[in-house]
């Protein structure tokens, strides 16, 4: 079966209209390019001091590189791996296995806003990245078929397990759905830990976002032989 991954609460949206007048919005605004129209910490740092719930937002390089690491793994080549991305503002997004993600930060910046902008990224008649409208409760009921057993949040706060064999069963005929923050500071949402009562911790050390997929990819590839 698929191992399926949420990445939860991404800092992913176009730059909010209350802070476009600042300068250190104006600086590097432009509406012929599409990387400048997204939020970015690194760019907007002094606006973002006026924005609610700043320490999740314009974190686009948390989503890049946990992508990067997902559809460019084995699971993913064997055609065994969903990616899924939610974002700060409860937008939700699944993409296309077979999308090539640019490792240029400035041409993923491009793709993420004119995601927004359009609400998906079409290739001809076939999305890459496509909409979900539903709410998150619902499309993880909808992909778990009622059973939240195997409906797993990653997080510090979780169970340590003793071995990445207490993760995944090597012959579940179920999928699996991962919930990993997509941000570098705080927690989840309290609404998020209703989604399931498997809070797990793969590591004794806090970890980037990153270096959850990855492990948590790689320990389910090692399970299931996939080389």
């Amino acid at each position: 079966m698929n191992l399926i991954i949420f990445l939860i609460e991404c800092g992913i949206e176009l730059i909010p209209k209350n802070i476009r007048s600042h300068s250190a919005v104006k600086r590097n605004l432009s509406m012929k390019n599409y990387h400048s129209q997204l939020l970015d910490n690194a760019l907007h740092h002094s606006a973002m001091k006026k924005l609610n719930n700043r320490s999740k937002r314009g974190r686009p390089d948390i989503t890049h590189l946990c992508l990067l690491n997902a559809l460019g793994s084995p699971l993913n080549q064997e055609g065994k791996l969903q990616i899924f991305m939610h974002t700060v503002n409860n937008k939700i997004f699944a993409f296309n296995p077979k999308i090539r993600i640019a490792k240029n930060f400035n041409r993923f910046k491009g793709l993420m806003a004119k995601m927004l902008i359009d609400n998906g990224i079409k290739f001809e008649n076939d999305y890459l990245i496509a909409p979900i409208e539903k709410k998150l409760n619902e499309i993880i009921t909808e992909l778990a078929d009622n059973n939240r057993s195997n409906v797993l949040i990653l997080s510090k706060k979780g169970k340590l397990i003793a071995s990445y064999k207490e993760l995944y069963e090597h012959n579940s005929l179920e999928n699996y759905i991962l919930i990993i923050g997509g941000f570098q500071k705080s927690s989840f949402q309290e609404y998020i830990y209703g989604l399931t009562d498997n809070v797990i911790s793969i590591s004794k050390y806090s970890l980037n976002a990153w270096n959850v997929v990855s492990r948590s990819i790689t320990y389910y590839e090692i399970t299931h032989n996939i080389i």
